[in-house]
């Protein structure tokens, strides 16, 4: 799996290097404040590319003495590491776009210059849906996260586009910088997911709640058995998930009749929450 993902990432990083290409000729074109601060968001595309493809190397690596549940979270550093340069781009652009605003300047070529601009709206589009249907299919909050990123540069350059398209019909030339500035907002809210999500990661936050209760669903089905469950606690660390379970066992049962029930246990919640380690503790029913 871990080339596979990587590939992805490979895939993201030759992306962001042909869309700023694209989108830096397209500023170069027109002047536009506007498409200066998409071309802006396409080096942060790069960063986070290039730093994602590291993480998720070490994500990947076996577990060893020092980390025997494996290097999972590492995931949640790229989206981490990603949001905050998200803000240091936005920053970057609301600052330049300010100074624009007091001293507007003529757009120029703006017909071919948009058309740069549109093609390097396609290429990152199609790349972030690539990377969505992969981080459904590994599991992976990095890829999630760059999918997600890419999408906010496809919405952020379609609103670019149409902005520019409209100081250049109607010749109000303050509207380019309001435009830029505009796009550092949408883009710093962006960046607070995606630290936010990281966040989550690495304090262990559960599981999503429904598949909570498809475990307990799954739990309430061994109720005949005799046995109780309690102390249900999940976590997800990466692509990986972590299951805890405390099982009460009749104190008449046999060692053998306890770690049968567990393994059947363990297969219900694995075949539930795939690429998960599951942990459960028998204890004595003395209620």
């Amino acid at each position: 799996m871990t080339m596979e993902v990587r590939h992805y990432f490979w895939l993201s990083t030759a992306a962001a290097v042909l869309t700023i290409a694209l989108k830096t000729i397209a500023w170069w074109l027109t002047g536009s404040m506007g498409l200066l601060s998409d071309a802006l968001e396409s080096f942060v595309n790069l960063a986070a590319a290039i730093f994602g493809l590291a993480m998720v190397t070490i994500a990947n690596a076996p577990a060893d003495a020092q980390h025997p549940l494996g290097h999972s979270k590492a995931e949640y550093f790229s989206s981490g590491v990603e949001g905050f340069m998200i803000f240091c781009a936005a920053a970057a652009i609301i600052w330049t776009a300010s100074q624009r605003l007091f001293a507007p300047q003529p757009l120029e070529s703006v017909g071919l210059g948009l058309a740069f601009s549109i093609a390097s709206s396609f290429v990152n589009l199609g790349v972030a849906q690539a990377m969505r249907r992969a981080s459904v299919r590994f599991r992976s909050i990095a890829l999630e996260g760059g999918a997600k990123h890419l999408m906010t540069d496809v919405w952020t350059s379609a609103g670019v586009i149409v902005g520019v398209f409209l100081v250049w019909l109607t010749g109000q030339l303050w509207l380019d910088a309001v435009i830029a500035i505009a796009v550092g907002l949408h883009i710093l809210l962006e960046g607070g997911r995606l630290v936010r999500a990281s966040a989550d990661g690495l304090m262990d936050a559960a599981l999503p709640d429904e598949t909570v209760a498809q475990i307990e669903a799954a739990l309430q089905q061994q109720a005949g058995s005799g046995a109780r469950f309690v102390n249900l606690r999940t976590r997800r660390a990466g692509a990986q998930s972590f299951v805890y379970l405390d099982v009460l066992v009749p104190p008449a049962w046999t060692i053998v009749q306890t770690h049968d029930l567990l393994d059947e246990i363990e297969r219900s919640i694995r075949g539930i929450v795939p690429e998960s380690q599951v942990f459960t503790h028998p204890e004595p029913d003395r209620g």
